[in-house]
Formats: structure tokens, sequence, C-alpha cells
């Protein structure tokens, strides 16, 4: 297996990805420590994994709170020794379809705010645990706008932004002891919890945003879960050993306004 012996902490366990990643973690030997806000969420990630001969733990923590954070990685170093993988999968809150000059300033702010709130708490603690024992690999999660201008996202596009950054500067100061830091961008995955919500509740409506998001890609489909899930398994591993400072985009090639028709370019004619 190629995570066999490595303990893994997950934030945010309880949502749709971050259990898919956490199930992955462990279906490859990982020890997964499920974290989460709300234990019942959890609990159903926890099940799963346990029904399928993986090993987990479950503790109740605020990914948005330093002292919750910090006891809880001591608690982890006591039990088995090292944090190898940390992956923070939690809710930003932010508020979209709202074009920015129309929008609020609190909701702009929000996901900014809870992005780069949780980050810095929970990357930081994971980096100091892995210098004072041994190196790991810091993930963290933003999609599309992170890459690109999109219209109507509100303060989630600067958010993965932030997140972005934060990650490559995070690497770059890490990166001498041996720690890996890399982000991972998504395009949305059509069969996570929220787009399931969506598509029960808007129909229609829904299905066409979808199909443009599809449209927009390269690969004219957008990531599962597992896809995301395995590409956390991959930069998790050895085999990743050599990647950090960067975003890794499963994003099946987003690209601006792909969806829309070719414009000719008239300067490259050929002879």
């Amino acid at each position: 297996m190629l995570l066999q012996n490595k303990n893994a902490i997950i934030y945010g366990a309880g949502g749709s990805l971050g259990g898919a990643v956490a199930t992955a973690l462990a279906g490859q030997g990982a020890h997964v420590f499920l974290t989460g806000y709300h234990l019942e969420s959890i609990k159903r990630t926890a099940s799963k994994i346990e029904a399928a001969g993986g090993k987990v733990s479950i503790d109740q923590v605020d990914a948005r709170n330093e002292k919750s954070v910090n006891d809880h990685i001591n608690s982890v170093l006591h039990t088995v020794g090292s944090v190898d993988i940390s992956f923070n999968a939690i809710g930003w809150q932010d508020t979209q379809d709202i074009p920015l000059t129309d929008m609020a300033l609190e909701d702009f702010m929000r996901p900014i705010n809870i992005a780069l709130e949780t980050q810095f708490i929970t990357a930081t603690a994971a980096g100091r645990a892995m210098k004072s024992h041994k190196p790991g690999v810091i993930l963290s999660l933003t999609a599309t706008p992170g890459g690109i201008g999109y219209a109507n996202v509100g303060g989630f596009g600067p958010a993965c932004n932030g997140v972005e950054g934060f990650s490559r500067n995070l690497a770059s100061e890490l990166g001498p002891y041996g720690i890996r830091v890399v982000n991972i961008r998504s395009a949305g995955s059509p069969d996570s919890r929220p787009f399931r919500e969506a598509l029960e509740s808007g129909g229609d409506e829904v299905k066409g945003f979808l199909k443009k998001l599809e449209d927009d890609t390269m690969l004219k489909q957008l990531p599962l879960m597992e896809d995301i899930a395995n590409t956390a398994v991959f930069l998790s591993s050895s085999m990743a050993g050599k990647i950090t400072g960067v975003t890794i985009d499963v994003t099946a090639g987003t690209t601006s306004a792909l969806n829309y028709k070719v414009t000719n370019i008239a300067f490259l004619k050929s002879v």
C-alpha cells in the first residue's frame, strides 16, 4: 500500500469530499484521524472506513480555533508519534451568484477570512509537528476561480487565490525541512453533496449550469470526488516526493469561455 504506516489528519472529514479523501487515504494504508465540528457526520465517514478494514479515529475539532487544532495534533503525536499528512476540506460559507458591485462587504469577506484563517491555523500546526518529528505533506483544496477570472463567485475566487498563494509561500519555508506543501484545484465534483442537493432542488436550471461547467473543460467532463481523492493519495505518497509549492490542476482542463464559438485568428494564415 502506498501510505502504509502513515498518519493523516483530515479537517472537514464529515463533508462529502473530505470523506472521500479520508476513505481513499485509509484504503492505501494510512491511519486517518477524522475531525470536524459535528461528530455525527464524521461518524458516518468513519463507519465506511471501518467497514472496509481501515484504521480510523474521530475527534471533534474546530479547524478555526488554534487551541482546538494544536491540542488535537499534540494528542495524535502522543498516540502515534507523527503527523504525516494534513488535509483541510472545511467549508468556507461563501455567497455566490451575486455581482461584486451588488454584494455586501460581509458576504464578500466571509470566505476569504474563513479560508485563510483555517488554512493558516491547520497548516502551520502541521508544519510545526512535522519539523519536530518527521517530514510530511500538507494539502489544501481550491477550485477553478483560483486559476481564471470567474464572474459571480463573490469572495470565493479571491479566497482560492489566497489559499494557493499561502500554500506556495509555506512550501518555500518548510521545504528545507523536507516538508511538502501542495494545493489541489478542482472544478467541482457533480457527485459531491452540494451538487447533488442542488440537482435535487434546482432541476433543469442546475442541469444547464452543470452542462456549461462541463463544456468549459477540455475533456468535456467534471472531475469526480474519486479523481480528487486519488490525486490526494498520489501527492501524499513517495511517488510525488519532488512535488511541492505548486497547485495541481484537476479541473479536466477548465479554461475561460472554452464553450463559446472559436474565433478565427486572422494573422495566422497558412501560406
